[in-house]
């Protein structure tokens, strides 16, 4: 018989099929929260630290008080892994304005609902690569709401999803008002042309952990990429690049190889993606990049 899941509720651990959310909860009436989605590989939490700082972002964009230390925050979460004996999980942190009443004046949640669920997950993305379309369904726009706040009201990502799903495909991507591209309906979005890596400003988009991971770390790892550019992208730039991909914290990196029915490429995984692909399963897995790799073992030869 399979153990079953205890989920982390306001300090205690409770089996996941027990109700925990209280009926009035502004989370659940009116999405009046926040979450991270964070991976653990090897027993090891990959950048628990960057989601933790980002959670405290967003609760103070929304003006949520959590209660908790970020301390506290990573303990909890490394607690619910321990008592649920996982190594390889995804965990769910969500945080709520609390229990109050049917009323939208946040003044009547005293105390914030803070949920930990942690749980095993199987790779996602098609090593094929996935299909997408252009959603009908625009961005909400960065002066109405920004995308750097990682709340629990995701009906715009939800209808792109359901869109692209009609449609037969794997994902959804948004353009802005202004018809720039901005992220999938659940990641960041990549692209290569002429061996320049470039991706829509985070003003656009979810400052990823995983996009700036891509950014910061393993794309000066690849030597054929001559440069990275963050900047505004067309649908038309997007339709001619020589290779396109997603990133997330649970799809990792997914190649895309057709959007409104154009071929990516040649129509398969790129060889810059697949690169930075098994770069950054390496890199999740040791916590090493190559050339830090490279760079201990110089200094050991020194040494000896």
């Amino acid at each position: 018989m399979t153990k079953e899941l205890l989920i982390y509720v306001n300090g205690e651990f409770v089996p996941i099929s027990k109700p925990c959310i209280m009926a009035r909860d502004h989370g659940l009436l009116y999405g009046d929260g926040i979450f991270e989605g964070i991976r653990q590989y090897n027993g090891r939490v990959f950048k628990l630290q960057q989601h933790i700082d980002r959670l405290f972002d967003s609760a103070k964009m929304i003006n949520l008080d959590i209660g908790k230390t970020k301390e506290e925050i990573m303990d909890a979460v490394e607690n619910t892994l321990f008592v649920n004996e996982l190594h390889d999980a995804y965990i769910r942190l969500v945080v709520t304005r609390g229990d109050g009443d049917l009323g939208l004046d946040p003044r009547n949640c005293p105390h914030p609902t803070i949920m930990i669920i942690a749980q095993p997950m199987a790779p996602i993305a098609d090593p094929k690569g996935i299909k997408a379309i252009t959603t009908s369904i625009r961005r909400v726009p960065a002066s109405v709401f920004s995308p750097n706040i990682k709340s629990l009201n995701y009906l715009n990502n939800i209808l792109a999803k359901a869109e692209a799903t009609r449609q037969g495909v794997g994902e959804a991507i948004f353009l802005n008002m202004e018809g720039f591209v901005c992220e999938g309906s659940a990641e960041n979005i990549f692209m290569v042309k002429d061996n320049k890596l470039i991706t829509p400003p985070h003003i656009l988009s979810l400052r990823g952990i995983t996009r700036e991971t891509i950014l910061t770390e393993l794309g000066y790892e690849i030597t054929s990429i001559e440069d990275i550019d963050v900047r505004n992208i067309s649908i038309y730039e997007l339709y001619a690049a020589d290779e396109v991909f997603m990133t997330g914290t649970a799809a990792e990196l997914a190649p895309v190889i057709e959007i409104d029915g154009r071929k990516i490429g040649d129509g398969k995984p790129g060889d810059i993606t697949l690169r930075l692909q098994k770069l950054y399963k390496e890199y999740v897995n040791t916590g090493v990049l190559p050339s830090e790799y490279q760079k201990n073992m110089n200094l050991l030869i020194n040494i000896n």
